[in-house]
């Protein structure tokens, strides 16, 4: 670890790029949020497509004309706020990026060897997911929903979890530190990507067997069926990356304990995570289960993972148990 005035100012730095991503998202989340709000209204989908009389009818029985040169500055102004959004959630990928090379410099490490560097490693790894996802279609209507779980997670960092930067524990000294914990940091953002989408298609589906649709920007939200099979892409990517997150966890608890699996309340809550998204997988070729049920499946998988990593870690005894708190 980098000690002197030297490692102090890396980590100072390190801190301020935090705190200044903490800022950004949450300008950013204000902005998705109005976005959002701009387009929160449902207008009755079929009869706006049949032609029947909106909800300002006048009394005499005519028709409301949809007064366009009224709709389209909001639609415009709703867009222009995503679009903003989107950009300064860049920004904060950014500056977290930054933030984490600070903290692995004045580490000396990689910055994966405790809570709080995990933590934010992981709101880092949602903010790629998303973004990346974003570069080949348009997830403005998403943002509000991938951009508040990052905001929560850096701040249960910086408030409940953060601890000075410190050598590893005998255990974490291998370079299966890197290949463990890279896929589990991924996997993190897929998760929460995919029960944001998973959630989304709850209420859209709700939506649509009412008859109704949003207004505004938020119209661009894709349909339920569509929004699932955009979840079901997701876990069908990242499900890999844990079942070799979960091997590659094994190997390296044989090296550093002689034994591949103990059981251990980690390993558990890995393996149960591992199930509920197979059983995910599996539901989603399954008649009857491909619809809201599915989704469902697709929320507890990331519930379970979060078990796995707060509950496990603060609450039980475990090998598994580097915290430092």
């Amino acid at each position: 670890m980098t000690t002197g005035s030297g490692g102090m100012a890396l980590a100072e730095a390190s801190n301020a790029f935090i705190y200044a991503t903490m800022l950004t998202l949450t300008i950013a989340m204000v902005l998705f949020a109005a976005s959002f709000a701009s387009g929160r209204r449902p207008s009755t989908a079929k009869a706006v497509a049949a032609g029947a009389p909106a909800s300002g009818t006048s009394g005499s029985g005519s028709v409301a004309v949809l007064d366009r040169d009224h709709e389209h500055p909001v639609i415009d102004s709703g867009r222009r706020l995503a679009n903003i959004g989107m950009s300064l959630t860049w920004l904060s990928f950014g500056l977290l990026t930054v933030a984490l090379v600070l903290r692995g410099l004045w580490a000396g490490r990689v910055p994966w060897g405790n809570m709080y560097e995990f933590s934010i490693s992981s709101a880092w790894g949602v903010l790629a997911v998303f973004l990346a996802i974003s570069l080949r279609r348009d997830l403005r209507w998403l943002g509000l929903f991938v951009v508040i779980p990052a905001l929560l997670t850096l701040g249960l960092s910086v408030t409940v979890l953060y601890t000075e930067a410190a050598q590893l524990v005998p255990a974490l000294k291998s370079y299966w530190l890197v290949i463990h914990v890279s896929a589990a940091i991924i996997c993190a953002g897929a998760f929460t990507v995919a029960a944001s989408s998973a959630g989304l298609s709850l209420v859209q589906s709700r939506m649509e067997s009412r008859g109704r649709a949003f207004t505004g920007p938020m119209a661009a939200m894709p349909s339920a069926e569509k929004l699932r099979t955009f979840t079901s892409r997701i876990i069908a990517f990242s499900f890999p990356v844990w079942t070799f997150s979960v091997i590659a966890g094994a190997i390296w608890a044989e090296n550093a304990w002689g034994r591949y699996w103990g059981w251990d309340p980690k390993e558990t809550w890995a393996f149960i995570t591992w199930v509920v998204y197979a059983a995910y997988l599996h539901a989603r070729s399954t008649a009857g289960w491909r619809g809201d049920k599915a989704s469902w499946i697709a929320i507890l998988g990331l519930v379970t993972f979060l078990i796995n990593y707060f509950g496990v870690n603060m609450f039980v005894n475990s090998l598994h148990s580097y915290a430092g708190l």
